[in-house]
């Protein structure tokens, strides 16, 4: 049964990109009862491999941000 990506869960994707192996992947679809191929799992980890966050979406993955009327002097958004 093909993923439908609009039943992935931000945090099954966020999981999934953290996959280094196609085995991997595969053993994360699995127990999230989806049936990923060992040709899908390797088209999808080729695709993760191009994948370039932008600055902000960079600086979310790596934790920063704030909400919009934060006064903090520290925050990036100030």
């Amino acid at each position: 049964m093909p993923i439908n990506k609009k039943e992935l869960t931000k945090a099954q994707v966020a999981k999934a990109m953290q996959c280094k192996t196609a085995d991997e992947l595969m053993a994360l679809a699995k127990a999230a009862g989806f049936d990923l191929t060992k040709e899908e799992a390797d088209a999808y980890m080729a695709e993760l491999a191009d994948v370039e966050l932008d600055s902000e979406e960079l600086q979310k993955v790596a934790g920063g941000g704030c909400y919009p009327d934060c006064k903090n002097d520290y925050c990036f958004e100030n």
